[in-house]
């Protein structure tokens, strides 16, 4: 399936020249590529011409917890990104089961930072991916509970390489990321403890076809580690459809799951993402 670029805008600084869809959408921890795995795409519509910028809110129904994220992204010449996300999970009645009371909220703050190092997601060799490397520095908002959890720390950082190629004629695309952290249930929970303080190598993995150029549908899966003695940690996938209704805006729903949290078995729901991007 062959993608036609658009017009270039007057403005050049906001050159908004990117082929739709290939900006990747905001994850939830505010880089750019799907709902849970970082891609190797920088956030924008600009090309090597411009600067772009783009917005998120996210929403996520689990069995017992909801999950929201919001944030807001920069791109720079289609080479590198700049983005923070907050994090805000509920956790309903399962707070008065955990002793935090009902309704309690885990907050954290993430800044990242990408820089594409070589490749192209569309164009150049057809066995050359994009690959870039990146990096998310989180904050909890809630150090004196993740440290009673049995969490090392507070805050940390978790660093990436991601490699991601858009096949056109096959309507395809891969992502593969390798992520170093040591982040309990996304860095929520603190990093580090008691069976792991050091960060670990994981995995993030992504595939998706393009129905139309303006409809994608797509799976991910990404490995994460277990850190603390009081409860294990799952991996977590997803499939999902996204789908831009107009060039600046893409509506994102997946079914997502997150297996258990805080002993909480069957983490399993429903993930809306609706993102502006220029």
């Amino acid at each position: 399936m062959l993608l036609a670029a658009p017009a270039a805008h007057a403005d050049p600084l906001l050159d908004g020249g990117k082929l739709v869809l290939t900006n990747g959408i905001s994850s939830i921890e505010g880089s750019s590529g799907g709902g849970l795995a970082s891609w190797a795409t920088i956030g924008g519509m600009e090309t090597d011409r411009g600067i772009g910028i783009s917005a998120h809110v996210t929403e996520i129904e689990l069995a017992d917890y909801g999950w929201q994220s919001h944030g807001a992204s920069i791109g720079i010449k289609d080479r590198v990104e700049l983005a923070y996300a907050r994090q805000n999970f509920d956790t309903r009645k399962v707070g008065a089961a955990l002793g935090l009371g009902e309704g309690y909220k885990f907050n954290q703050d993430i800044f990242s930072a990408k820089v594409r190092l070589i490749g192209d997601l569309v164009y150049g060799p057809p066995l050359l991916p994009q690959i870039s490397i990146g990096l998310q520095h989180k904050r909890s908002l809630d150090a004196a509970i993740v440290k009673a959890v049995g969490a090392s720390s507070p805050n940390g950082t978790d660093f990436t390489v991601s490699a991601t190629k858009l096949f056109l004629q096959q309507s395809v695309l891969v992502n593969a990321t390798a992520r170093l952290t040591n982040a309990n249930q996304f860095g929520l929970l603190g990093f580090g403890g008691p069976d792991q303080r050091a960060r670990s190598l994981q995995f993030e993995g992504s595939v998706a076809y393009m129905l139309t150029p303006r409809l994608v549908i797509g799976g991910e899966y990404r490995t994460r580690p277990s850190n603390l003695a009081i409860a294990r940690e799952d991996d977590a996938h997803d499939l999902f459809v996204a789908w831009a209704f107009v060039r600046n805006a893409t509506i994102t729903a997946a079914y997502a799951n997150v297996g258990s949290i805080a002993t909480f078995d069957g983490q399993r729901g429903g993930l809306v993402s609706l993102q502006f991007a220029f």
